[in-house]
C-alpha cells in the first residue's frame, strides 16, 4: 500500500509538473511583432540610431547623399557638397557649435550648438527638423528616422566638456579600465594595437588610435553610437565614464 502511495504522489507531481510546462507558455504574452519591429523597443535603441543619424543619416538609411551644399550652410564655412548636410558639420561632435571645438578651424560654419534643445520635446524638434532652414524634407530622409533624431538631440546629449579637456584634448578617464573594455569588444574588428581597419590609406593611415588622439568627439561619439552605413556596435547603454575610459584607452594606441 505505501509503494502504491509514493507510486501516486511522483506520478501525480510529475504529470503536474509536465502540465505546468506545457501550460506556461500560454502564460507569458507573446513579443513578436507582425510589422517586423523588434521586440521591447527601448528608447535606448531610438537614440544610439538618432545619434548615427546625426553622424551621417544617408550612411544609416543606405540613402544616395546629397550632390549639393547644403542650402544653409553659411558662406564663412570653407566646405562644400554632400558633407554640409550632416548635422555634425555645423553643430560639431561636441553639439556646441561655434561656441566648442568648431570655433576656428577647417570646420567653423558659425552655426550654433543644438545644446539648447537638451530636454526638449522631442515632437517639437521634430518640427524644427522640418523647418526650411534644415531642408530635410524633400531628401528621402523619413520622419521616422527624423523622429529618432530628435529623440537624441533631446535625451542622447551629454556635456562633452566633462570629459574632454578641449585645451589639450586629453580624455578624462582611466586607460586602464578602458583596455579591459577595448581589448574584450574592440579589438574585435580593430585589432589588439588598434591598426587592424585603416580608415584612409597606407600613405596617411588614420587608425582608431588616430582619432583618439587627434578628435577625441568624434572618438566618443562613435564610441556611443557606432559608425554609420558599418556593423559597429553601439556602446551608449554603458555608464559615460566606461566610455570615457575607452577614448583614454585608445589614446595610448598607435596613430601611424
Amino acid at each position: 500500500m505505501k509503494k502504491i502511495h509514493i507510486h501516486y504522489f511522483i506520478t501525480t507531481s510529475a504529470l503536474a509538473a509536465a502540465m505546468t510546462f506545457v501550460a506556461a507558455p500560454s502564460l507569458v504574452p507573446s513579443l513578436a511583432r507582425a510589422d517586423g519591429e523588434p521586440p521591447m523597443r527601448t528608447e535606448i535603441w531610438d537614440i544610439a540610431r538618432g545619434g548615427r543619424l546625426y553622424d551621417k543619416w544617408w550612411a544609416v538609411l543606405e540613402i544616395a547623399p546629397p550632390k549639393t551644399t547644403h542650402p544653409a550652410y553659411p558662406a564663412a564655412g570653407k566646405k562644400k557638397g554632400s558633407g554640409t548636410w550632416r548635422c555634425k558639420e555645423c553643430h560639431g561632435w561636441d553639439y556646441k557649435g561655434k561656441d566648442g571645438t568648431y570655433a576656428k578651424g577647417s570646420h567653423f560654419s558659425g552655426v550654433k550648438g543644438v545644446r539648447g534643445v537638451v530636454g526638449m520635446d522631442p515632437d517639437k524638434i521634430h518640427q524644427i527638423l522640418m523647418d526650411d532652414t534644415h531642408a530635410l524634407k524633400n531628401t528621402g530622409i523619413s520622419h521616422s528616422a527624423m523622429e529618432k533624431m530628435a529623440v537624441f538631440l533631446s535625451r542622447g546629449q551629454i556635456d562633452v566638456d566633462r570629459y574632454i579637456d578641449r585645451k589639450t584634448k586629453v580624455a578624462r578617464g582611466n586607460p586602464r579600465r578602458g583596455a579591459q573594455f577595448y581589448q574584450t569588444v574592440c579589438a574585435v574588428c580593430h585589432g589588439f594595437d588598434g591598426k587592424e581597419l585603416n580608415f584612409k590609406d597606407e600613405k596617411s593611415p588614420e587608425y582608431v588610435g588616430t582619432v583618439a588622439v587627434k578628435n577625441p568627439w568624434e572618438a566618443l561619439h562613435k564610441i556611443r553610437f557606432g559608425q554609420p552605413g558599418v556593423g559597429m556596435i553601439a556602446l551608449t547603454v554603458l555608464d559615460i565614464e566606461d566610455l570615457v575610459d575607452i577614448v583614454a584607452y585608445t589614446q595610448t594606441l598607435p596613430t601611424k
